[in-house]
């Protein structure tokens, strides 16, 4: 509508409309102008999104990951929780030395990462369309429940511990694979790095900054994992079988952070 005219009515001649004036506001009999402030236009809501993804999250939860390679490495037999790469090449050491029952030791830290990846898989697609506690919570607090069984289990039964470490780290790994978008691992390290360098080549091209920020992300993940590695190095000789349990105060923060709701810009997922 043009800010020129008003729409007139039968018999009435057309007048001039300015928006916002004080002259041209309709006023009652008898009452003198008064200025007129008009209300700020109130800022369109941003939507709001489940933290799973958020940067903040992501910190206690790789920490975690890099905590828990530590913790079985140093406490439950020099055995990986996360990185099956590493078991793979001792397993097959030992196997190609005739030595089945060291193979079997590193075989089955893998073999509970790939169920743990499955049950992930089954948590999502049973119960990610209900409401109530999003199923990312549900795979973190199963997590914690199951990484705090771990801090009873004696060293006689490190092979178990093992076993419940590499399950609980898939489902970690399996759950929760993106932060601020961006595909990430927050229990490994080679595919992040892999990511940033590829991120920080890509800025070097185009020198646009935002890819030059996930660039830093993806470098900030793989040292919060080397930081969570190191703390494990010296806290689980420290505390013992029961260092694991540092995990779960950080899963804990995780999981209660996963209530609020992040503001995120149109059209993020």
């Amino acid at each position: 509508m043009s800010t020129n005219r008003l729409n007139k009515l039968d018999g009435q001649e057309d007048k001039e409309f300015s928006p916002m004036s004080t002259n041209s506001l309709n006023k009652p009999d008898g009452h003198e102008d008064k200025e007129f402030f008009p209300m700020p236009a109130s800022k369109p809501k941003k939507p709001r999104g489940q933290m799973s993804d958020a940067f903040v999250t992501m910190i206690f939860l790789t920490l975690s990951g890099g905590f828990q390679d530590a913790y079985t490495f140093f406490t439950r037999g020099r055995v990986f929780a996360n990185a099956q790469t590493g078991n793979v090449v001792l397993m097959s050491e030992r196997l190609f030395h005739a030595d089945w029952a060291g193979g079997m030791r590193y075989l089955m830290p893998l073999l509970s990462f790939a169920l743990g990846v499955l049950v992930a898989e089954r948590v999502r697609h049973r119960i990610r369309d209900r409401r109530g506690m999003h199923w990312r919570q549900l795979v973190l607090l199963l997590e914690i429940v199951i990484l705090g069984v771990v801090g009873f289990l004696p060293d006689a039964m490190n092979a178990l511990a093992n076993a419940l470490v590499s399950f609980a780290c898939a489902l970690q790994v399996q759950a929760f694979r993106k932060v601020n978008g961006n595909a990430y691992a927050s229990t490994m390290c080679i595919g992040n790095l892999r990511s940033g360098m590829e991120a920080l080549e890509a800025y070097l091209r185009t020198r646009e900054k935002p890819i030059l920020k996930t660039a830093m992300q993806y470098f900030g993940v793989v040292l919060l994992f080397a930081l969570g590695a190191g703390l494990g190095s010296i806290m689980s000789p420290w505390l013992g079988i029961r260092a694991i349990w540092v995990c779960c105060a950080w899963l804990l923060v995780s999981f209660g952070l996963m209530f609020i709701r992040e503001e995120r810009e149109e059209g993020k997922q």
